[in-house]
């Protein structure tokens, strides 16, 4: 489960740097399918979103494997 929300705050962080740089620098997709996840009219602002979810989620997923192991060290 870990591995899966690794994989997932990564799409989403990569993806909306991916957005944020076609958007503003050059018109290359990276991550084509990311763009179907924002609305046309707010672009930038739903890139910055999905790389802080993206994030959050990195974060989160960090704190389930610390508790997790410092739980196993203790029982």
């Amino acid at each position: 489960m870990k591995n899966l929300l690794g994989f997932v705050s990564f799409v989403l962080v990569v993806g909306g740097i991916s957005g944020l740089l076609s958007d503003h620098l050059w018109g290359l997709h990276v991550f084509g399918f990311v763009r179907h996840l924002v609305p046309d009219d707010h672009r930038t602002v739903g890139y910055v979103v999905l790389v802080v979810m993206g994030a959050a989620l990195a974060v989160g997923t960090d704190r389930i494997g610390r508790s997790r192991r410092s739980a196993g060290a203790d029982g």
